[in-house]
């Protein structure tokens, strides 16, 4: 069994769980799959946030409009914390920080 702590992934079960990798190889496929979403979480998420501005900086948006930024604000919300805790967690496991 490995000493390496269990890295929290970017993604959830269809359930809902979270998902974790355990492996001292920080270039293994799987851990480059998860660099290459958490990249693509936290793009999305700028684009998101420059809507959601948007959105909230036009006094004519309708309550559909913010609705829908607000939805997409909290998915990506929910992505990035993710992404936060996992690489927060590899951080205090590598000494850093």
């Amino acid at each position: 069994m490995s000493n390496t702590p269990l890295r929290l992934l970017p993604w959830t079960t269809p359930e809902g769980n979270p998902c974790y990798l355990s492996t001292d190889r920080d270039d293994s496929r799987l851990s480059r799959l998860a660099d290459d979403v958490e990249a693509d979480q936290l793009d999305s998420g700028e684009q998101v946030l420059a809507g959601a501005r948007a959105v909230l900086g036009d006094p004519k948006a309708g309550e559909r409009a913010v609705r829908f930024a607000l939805t997409r604000a909290t998915e990506s919300l929910e992505d990035v914390l993710r992404v936060a805790v996992s690489r927060g967690g590899r951080v205090r496991a590598g000494g850093g920080g």
